[in-house]
């Protein structure tokens, strides 16, 4: 079980209480949409991982067994050299997803939403894991036991959740040292001289080290220089993937599309436009993307989304009890179902279709997987669930919602 899902109690008590900081201070950090397509990525990047972290301890495991240069004790100071090297390399992956094209597909998820409060901490990238554990290899091959990597890599991933917020301004001398909310909030302005800075996991003495500090002045423009302008996941998480095969078949040679891949984000070649610096946005016009839906959907997508978290969590405690056909059917259903709820709050007429074959998917799930609940609730409930949902469906108006 992912240290991260065990820590969703804490995370939802402490986005509970930055959404009443906000009430009390008056300022508007959440809007609904907006946190639903956060959770949405986190979600999937939860159900991705359950498939690809076995694969990627044993590559640790391998790596460790048969190519480690000294076997080192399992003491304090190790815990500590492993953290220094966790965080320094974290540092230089981070960076790198920023200034290499291929890595950057894989990390913009993280950047596209245009707020900033802790739910974009769990707006996550489907793929990043594949990319980023082979930069901690290194560690094993000198002899840090493979668990005590990924019980690092947990710490530093889970500190970085409380930074994603508006609520703590300036920490004093504790800025000198630790990445915290003011440097983190540098880091996801969209403004020119705020990207590209800040790439610290936990220490921020890595940035001003390698010349990539910037302090907080006015507040930044958050998101992505190009807006995404689609509560979708499943777009959020391919949409850049395909910007890079459109701009590599536009080139005249292989040498040109390679470096598409691997030039940093902006980069063309010189018949095709040149590079194309990031442009500051013009905050007395500039509007935040947004829909409007009617409020029946609104309640829709809510309590779907409620029951989505449920199935989700009962996906990953249980995973191992259903078998590889039934493992990737969940998993396909619930990025369907993650999918579906962007497409709804768009109020796109397909989503209907869409949904209608999502319940009937996870209706069958349930029907054939008496093993999950004690019969006959599986039944019972997979009726309830079915015909509940489906009446409400179709009582929903869906216009198409107003996009601003």
């Amino acid at each position: 079980m992912d240290s991260i899902a065990l820590a969703i109690p804490l995370f939802f008590l402490l986005m509970g209480l930055e959404l009443a900081w906000s009430a009390w201070s008056g300022s508007r950090v959440y809007r609904f949409n907006d946190f639903v397509a956060n959770l949405g990525c986190g979600i999937g990047s939860q159900v991705v991982g359950a498939f690809t972290k076995a694969f990627i301890f044993g590559v640790y495991l391998w790596a460790y067994d048969q190519w480690r240069l000294f076997t080192l004790p399992t003491t304090p100071l190790t815990w500590l050299a492993a953290f220094l090297l966790v965080d320094l390399l974290y540092y230089w992956f981070h960076r790198l997803s920023h200034e290499v094209n291929f890595l950057w597909a894989a990390h913009i998820v993280h950047h596209q939403s245009e707020e900033y409060n802790l739910s974009v901490a769990l707006r996550q990238s489907w793929w990043q894991g594949l990319f980023s554990f082979w930069f901690y290899v290194p560690i094993a091959l000198l002899g840090v036991h493979p668990l005590v990597i990924v019980t690092v890599g947990a710490f530093v991933t889970l500190y970085q959740f409380w930074i994603h917020t508006k609520a703590i301004g300036s920490m004093g001398p504790l800025e000198w040292i630790l990445n915290t909310p003011s440097h983190h909030r540098v880091h996801h302005g969209s403004d020119p001289k705020y990207i590209d800075r800040n790439h610290a996991g936990t220490l921020i003495i890595w940035d001003k080290l390698f010349g990539t500090y910037q302090r907080e002045e006015e507040e930044p423009v958050y998101g992505i220089t190009t807006p995404l302008r689609t509560w979708d996941p499943l777009k959020a998480n391919f949409h850049y993937w395909g910007d890079l095969v459109r701009w590599a078949r536009q080139c005249r040679n292989w040498k040109d599309r390679l470096l598409v891949f691997l030039k940093p984000p902006g980069w063309r070649p010189a018949y095709l436009g040149g590079v194309e610096g990031p442009r500051a946005k013009d905050k007395r016009s500039y509007r935040k993307f947004d829909t409007t839906a009617p409020r029946g959907v609104n309640l829709y997508v809510a309590v779907q989304f409620t029951a989505l978290l449920a199935v989700t969590t009962l996906f990953l405690f249980r995973q191992g009890d259903l078998g590889m056909t039934r493992s990737w059917l969940a998993a396909a259903l619930i990025v369907l179902w993650v999918m579906d709820m962007g497409l709804m709050l768009e109020s796109k007429r397909w989503a209907v279709p869409v949904e209608v074959l999502r319940v009937i998917g996870f209706t069958a799930l349930l029907v054939f997987s008496p093993d999950l609940l004690p019969a006959p609730w599986h039944f019972v409930t997979a009726a309830t669930v079915a015909l509940s949902t489906l009446l409400h469906l179709a009582m929903l108006r869906w216009p198409e919602a107003r996009a601003t």
